[in-house]
C-alpha cells in the first residue's frame, strides 16, 4: 500500500515521503497513530500545494532577512560604558546589552543569540559584530563603545 508520511517514522520514511509499506502495516499502525495517510490523488495533491506553500514562505523569509541585513549595516550601536587607562573597560559589553540598545534606540528585535560575538566587547572604540539572520544572510553591525563621563 503506498502511503505518505505525516511524522517521521524510524527506519520507514520521513515526512513528505511517499513510500509503499505492507498493507497490515499501513492500516493497523500508520493511519491508526496518524503517522502516514493512504497516498491517494487528493492526499497527493495536497501534499504539493503543502510543498509549494513551505517554499514560499522560505523565500519571504529570505527576502525580509535581506531587507534587514541592509538596514543593520548602515546603523551603528552607541555604547557607553565606563573606562580606566588605555580604554579598557571595567566590565565588557555583551551581546545582551547590544541587542537591548538596538531595540531601545532603533526599534529592531534582534535575539541576543544571533550576534556571533565570540568573546564580549573589553575595549572601547569601534567593533563590527557578525548577526546571522537567516542561514544564507548574516550581517555585520557596527557598535561604538564611548567613555561614561
Amino acid at each position: 500500500m503506498k502511503v505518505i508520511f505525516l511524522k517521521d517514522v524510524k527506519g520507514k520514511g520521513k515526512k513528505g515521503e511517499t513510500k509503499n509499506v505492507a498493507d497490515g502495516y499501513a492500516h493497523n499502525f500508520l493511519i491508526k497513530q496518524g503517522l502516514a495517510v493512504e497516498a491517494t490523488n487528493a492526499n497527493l495533491k495536497g501534499l504539493e500545494a503543502q510543498k509549494k506553500k513551505e517554499q514560499q514562505l522560505a523565500k519571504e523569509e529570505l527576502e525580509e532577512a535581506k531587507k534587514l541585513k541592509e538596514v543593520l549595516e548602515k546603523i551603528t550601536v552607541e555604547l557607553k560604558a565606563k573606562s580606566g587607562n588605555g580604554g579598557r573597560l571595567f566590565g565588557s559589553i555583551t551581546s545582551k546589552q547590544i541587542s537591548e540598545e538596538l531595540k531601545k534606540t532603533h526599534k529592531i528585535q534582534i535575539d541576543k543569540r544571533k550576534m556571533e560575538l565570540n568573546d564580549a566587547i573589553r575595549a572601547l572604540g569601534y567593533t563590527k559584530v557578525p548577526v546571522k539572520l537567516h542561514s544564507d544572510v548574516t550581517a555585520t553591525l557596527n557598535v561604538h563603545v564611548t567613555e561614561e563621563s
